[in-house]
């Protein structure tokens, strides 16, 4: 049996990839409803649940903490963001300017996810067919 840890990072990449999809939905029905009155932004937060998690197991390498994280704690939360804020007087907090940065800047990120996903298994194919 090879005794690899190249499946904790798949496993982190995999979610990482599926909290940023995710973000994606949130961000696209920000801008749909940029113009809905009442209506408040919605987010992913992924990106500090990694920390959290990481942040669980102290003074050891990386590849123990990766090794170490529980995948069912690894879920993006979806949260509304400035629940009680607002600019307009109709209630909405969305600016279309600003999500569509972050839409441009989240699919720029799961690019580079997805790029590091095939990277992960071109290597493992590469010391497979050695």
């Amino acid at each position: 049996m090879i005794n690899t840890n190249v499946f904790d990072y798949i496993r982190v990449l995999d979610k990482a990839m599926d909290a940023s999809w995710l973000r994606n939905e949130a961000i696209s029905n920000n801008i749909a409803n940029a113009d809905t009155p009442g209506y408040k932004r919605q987010d992913v937060a992924f990106e500090s649940v990694l920390k959290q998690e990481l942040g669980r197991s102290r003074y050891i390498e990386m590849d123990d903490k990766v090794a170490a994280l529980k995948a069912d704690r690894l879920n993006g939360r979806p949260y509304t963001d400035y629940a009680n804020f607002s600019y307009r007087i109709d209630g909405n907090n969305v600016d279309p300017e600003n999500e569509n940065v972050m839409l441009a800047e989240n699919q720029l990120k799961y690019q580079g996810l997805m790029t590091c996903l095939n990277q992960e298994f071109a290597n493992l194919k590469t010391v497979m067919q050695k």
